[in-house]
């Protein structure tokens, strides 16, 4: 198994890297469906992730396979400081167009209670599991949802996946978790709620 950090204190172009990876991951991903078709949304998108991925970088929840080929960010839920989000917000607004975000944001409302279920109590919510295009089908993404597993186990409490991509639900199927919901919102974009639980 490949070992896994924390990233802390890390160069701001180690991060920059992290963030250009995590951008172009998700570019196609459905969730963005309003910021328009692939190529249209590209630029956006990267930004909208940016601007994620540093609100999961403060918050301490970023992890990253020893080569930085992979990333996973996860955070306990009684641990998640609403000042950062705050923050994450102000730029998003900053960043992205008001008509477009504000659609956005509608729709991601509509699906956002979807996992209510567990939700409600304390949990592990993973924000995003990243592998660099040239690395996938290598294993990195079982290694880190394993070592987010471990870390939900000593915990003590539920690890929760919500997804927009199908495609990912069943990969997070066939690494042991249940789907246990989706919901779809009315723009079409489908929410699939998937739990890990300690044993």
């Amino acid at each position: 198994m490949k070992k896994i950090n924390l990233m802390y204190n890390i160069s701001k172009a180690e991060l920059d890297e992290i963030k250009k990876m995590v951008g172009e991951a998700f570019v196609t991903n459905e969730l963005f469906h309003e910021f328009g078709s692939i190529e249209e949304r590209r630029e956006l998108v990267i930004k909208y992730m940016d601007i994620y991925t540093d609100y999961v970088y403060e918050s301490k929840a970023l992890y990253a396979t020893e080569d930085n080929n992979a990333v996973i960010g996860f955070v306990h839920s009684e641990k998640e400081s609403f000042i950062l989000r705050l923050k994450m917000l102000v730029r998003l607004l900053k960043a992205i167009p008001y008509k477009t975000l504000k659609k956005f944001m509608s729709h991601v409302k509509q699906i956002t209670d979807s996992n209510k279920e567990y939700a409600s109590k304390p949990h592990i919510d993973i924000l995003f599991v990243c592998v660099g295009k040239q690395y996938q089908g290598k294993g990195y993404a079982r290694e880190l949802v394993e070592f987010a597993k471990k870390y939900a186990d000593k915990e003590n409490v539920p690890l929760l996946f919500d997804t927009d991509m199908e495609r990912y639900a069943q990969i997070y199927q066939h690494y042991g978790c249940e789907l246990y919901n989706h919901k779809t919102a009315s723009n079409g974009v489908t929410r699939y709620n998937l739990v890990w639980k300690t044993k």
